[in-house]
């Protein structure tokens, strides 16, 4: 099974290449026969790629199985030799070359079986956040700060599950693996950038529970809709400024070797793993903003909880401390499991030679989707208010269809 996995990427990436370099030949020719019109002779013609620092020479037309070697770390000089004369023309063959997303490369023969459960996350997740949206601003008991948070959380999940799942289930299901640079960055941007503000509302939230358990009577005073606005505000800005230099530097540098991405979206890692120049500054902005945003932002929530679990403690009567854990079960519950996968994505990624990257891949792709069909299922069914608030919303349509 593993060999027709790996004989399906060869496929792929021989098609590529194949594709590119009959590109690179076509434009060529019309530069020569240009060229050959202007001194009114017809001359034969051998077309070569000559790498930049190497200075190696292979003729395009007699072996072009070799080209795609030619081009590895290196933009290329391609030339056309006449008899007369040698004119060279600079240009790279790849830049404007769309990416090839693979998917999950371990598990292309079962990936039309592994989109079913997935397309089945991504309904879910689009009509649990829809309902949850609907059901906050429809019901004016749920007008609260606590309330507003979690309706921003939704919204986040919302579109964060219709940036990245789609394409994945064309490619699952259609094979349509082209992704255009424009599109990819774009995704690159906006996964890092909403992942970022998703951490940013578990933060907020963690803080709006900290202050209703440890200062109930200044609750009122405390988190006001200006101080939601003013968080929210923050909350947005923060990961949409930090996030816009990754595609950026993604985007400037020179992917003069296989476009064939080892994923089911445009990771940055992965992207950024296809380029010939130096990727250092990208890693390193990318740690960046992982440790600014993400980390600081876990160190806040497990301080706030600390506050938190103190302040119970303190607390003589049980059925108090247990009601006042229970208001932060759910948020807690999705925490663990927002943060804890994205350390076993860490981990996974600094260690590939001891970790199959099919995992990684399949583990990066369930964090973008499961979170967002999770998340709205929680605080459903553990949250009296919300759950209440959709059962009276679905009465009063069963009502309405009904007297209609």
């Amino acid at each position: 099974m593993r060999k027709k996995e790996i004989n399906d990427l060869k496929e792929i990436e021989d098609k590529e290449r194949k594709l590119q370099v009959a590109d690179a030949i076509r434009r060529l020719v019309k530069l020569c026969v240009a060229a050959d019109r202007l001194r009114e002779e017809k001359t034969a013609m051998a077309v070569v790629a000559r790498t930049s620092q190497t200075g190696e020479v292979v003729d395009l037309y007699s072996s072009p199985m070799n080209f795609r070697s030619t081009l590895r770390c290196f933009r290329i000089e391609l030339q056309y030799v006449c008899p007369t004369e040698m004119m060279v023309f600079n240009f790279s063959s790849l830049e404007d070359t769309d990416f090839i997303l693979v998917g999950l490369p371990g598990f292309i023969s079962w990936q039309h079986w592994l989109s079913i459960p997935l397309a089945l996350l991504f309904l879910l997740a689009v009509l649990a956040n829809l309902t949850l949206l609907s059901t906050i601003y429809r019901e004016e008991s749920l007008h609260e700060p606590m309330y507003y948070f979690l309706a921003a959380l939704s919204l986040t999940d919302l579109i964060l599950s219709v940036v990245t799942t789609p394409k994945i289930l064309v490619i699952f299901w259609f094979n349509d693996r082209n992704i255009s640079p424009t599109a990819c960055f774009s995704q690159m941007y906006f996964v890092h950038c909403f992942l970022g503000l998703e951490s940013g509302i578990f933060l907020a939230m963690a803080y709006d529970r900290y202050i209703a358990i440890c200062y109930p009577l200044q609750y009122a005073l405390i988190i006001t809709d200006r101080f939601i606005m003013k968080v929210m505000v923050l909350t947005i800005v923060r990961p949409a400024c930090l996030a816009i230099p990754l595609p950026i530097f993604a985007a400037q540098l020179h992917y003069c070797s296989s476009h064939v991405v080892e994923h089911s979206f445009c990771a940055n890692v992965a992207v950024a793993k296809l380029a010939c120049s130096n990727i250092r500054l990208n890693s390193i902005y990318q740690l960046v903003i992982a440790g600014s945003v993400l980390g600081v932002d876990l160190i806040l929530i497990s301080l706030s909880y600390c506050l938190i679990i103190y302040a119970v403690s303190k607390l003589h009567s049980q059925g108090a401390a247990s009601k006042a854990f229970s208001t932060c079960t759910s948020h807690l519950i999705l925490i663990l499991f927002f943060y804890s996968t994205l350390m076993v994505l860490a981990v996974t990624n600094k260690s590939e030679e001891h970790v199959s990257p099919d995992f990684a891949i399949l583990l990066n792709v369930l964090h973008l989707i499961v979170p967002p069909a999770l998340n709205p299922l929680v605080y459903g069914v553990r949250t009296k208010e919300i759950n209440h608030g959709i059962r009276k919303i679905y009465s009063n349509t069963l009502c309405y269809s009904t007297l209609e």
